[in-house]
């Protein structure tokens, strides 16, 4: 096993990059291990590695006394000086063993198992250093094998994995096809893939724009936000430093060229290339093209915005399945309510506004009855469960009557209010 061992350690350090200290460190180790299996723990042993001869060397150290009692750890004065003429009794004599080449077959596979997990910790911190300034940026590799749905890449150096969560969807690869992704992260641990990488992240998305448009990487353009589905639409959006230069432009490139060479990284995902504001309003307003937008009204403390369109720009503003409002809500980190010009007149009207007070009233289940003709809650109140069920045979018979019922309470408390104010019943004094 140890046979041919310089020639042996030169070639792995030289084609795997480790310090080949650390490999001599780890056989000396090893031979160690394997000899204390055999000659016991009590035992003073050192293993050295000669590198002249290419061998690992043992010695062991025992006490010289006058009689031995203990043959792992004493050595008698007469056989100690024909090794060293000049040892005296007290003295600790070292000697060389001659049994390294035959430490048997378990204890030289133990030494053996040793020395490869050493070769893999010292391989584990090569890799580590060399790709931990690295994490965030975006390299390119070449697919390798496929395990459980996880892609192997190889990245000339090592291999990474590419997980299913961070595969783009609808999107399948072949040994030996050329991959770009983003270095998710780098592990210190060998137990898991010490590489992860990811194509669906949002920080990918924003690294391909830097490697297209020179005025990111320069710093004048700045990309202020991202929001992906991966593999079918995403937005991100953009500031400029300069006054002369157009951020979105920037971005889009000559003729579209710098934003479709990313469309096109992204197995067609389109992007949405909007400009940024500090102004709420005007930011969404943005983040909602290309739908037009006639109001908004912000709350700032519960961060949520009411966005007005007109009623045929509604499903444009919304998206197909909701998706452009959902995207624009993850851009801003805000909440946005989107409604027609119609539906947010009929929301502000004092009878619509009535029906939402009632306990137990939902938006959906008020613009039904509003639109039924039941366009307040004094007229809910007044009208019976079979009127109501006629006009909206969705609704439940018993939720109907709690929700009269609930009418019926707030028009008998604003009674009873407007009896007890003097206002009302002419009797304040002038």
């Amino acid at each position: 096993m140890l046979s041919d061992l310089k020639r042996i350690l030169d070639q792995i350090s030289r084609d795997k990059g480790i310090d080949r200290q650390l490999l001599v460190d780890a056989i000396e180790e090893a031979v160690m291990s394997a000899a204390k299996k055999k000659f016991g723990q009590r035992r003073e042993l050192e293993a050295r590695y000669n590198d002249e001869i290419g061998e690992v060397e043992l010695f062991q150290f025992r006490n010289v006394v006058p009689e031995v009692e203990d043959e792992q750890t004493e050595i008698s004065l007469t056989e100690a000086l024909i090794l060293d003429p000049e040892v005296q009794l007290g003295d600790e004599l070292g000697s060389k063993m001659d049994s390294v080449a035959d430490l048997g077959r378990i204890a030289a596979q133990s030494a053996k198992q040793v020395i490869i997990q050493k070769m893999k910790d010292a391989e584990c911190n090569v890799i580590y250093e060399l790709y931990k300034e690295r994490k965030g940026d975006v390299v390119n590799g070449i697919v390798q094998r496929f395990e459980r749905g996880n892609i192997i890449v190889n990245l000339g150096r090592t291999d990474a994995i590419l997980p299913t969560k961070e595969q783009m969807p609808r999107k399948s690869y072949r040994q030996g096809d050329r991959i770009r992704a983003l270095l998710l992260d780098v592990r210190e641990s060998s137990r898991d893939p010490q590489l992860v990488l990811s194509r669906t992240s949002d920080e990918f998305l924003t690294k391909l724009f830097a490697m297209e448009v020179p005025e990111i990487a320069e710093g004048i353009v700045k990309i202020m936000g991202v929001s992906r589905e991966p593999g079918t639409r995403a937005k991100i959006a953009v500031s400029s430093s300069a006054s002369d230069v157009d951020p979105v432009g920037a971005c889009v490139g000559m003729k579209g060229s710098r934003v479709q060479n990313v469309v096109q990284e992204l197995q067609g995902e389109k992007i949405d290339i909007v400009p940024w504001s500090p102004d709420p309003a005007r930011y969404v307003s943005n983040a909602l093209s290309p739908a037009q937008v006639s109001l908004v009204v912000v709350d700032e403390e519960k961060k949520t915005l009411v966005v007005v369109v007109p009623d045929d720009q509604l499903s444009l503003a919304i998206g197909r399945q909701g998706q452009n409002v959902r995207l624009a809500a993850a851009l801003l980190g805000w909440r946005i309510d989107v409604k027609s010009e119609q539906k947010y007149a009929k929301f502000n009207e004092e009878g619509f506004q009535s029906l939402l007070d009632v306990p137990g009233m939902d938006e959906k289940t008020a613009e039904a009855l509003y639109d039924a003709g039941f366009n307040s809650a004094e007229n809910l109140g007044q009208a019976e469960v079979a009127s109501v069920l006629a006009e909206l045979e969705s609704l439940d018979e018993n939720r109907v009557a709690r929700l009269i019922a609930a009418a019926q309470k707030i028009a008998k408390t604003q009674a009873q209010e407007d009896s007890e104010d003097p206002a009302s019943t002419g009797d304040q004094e002038q």
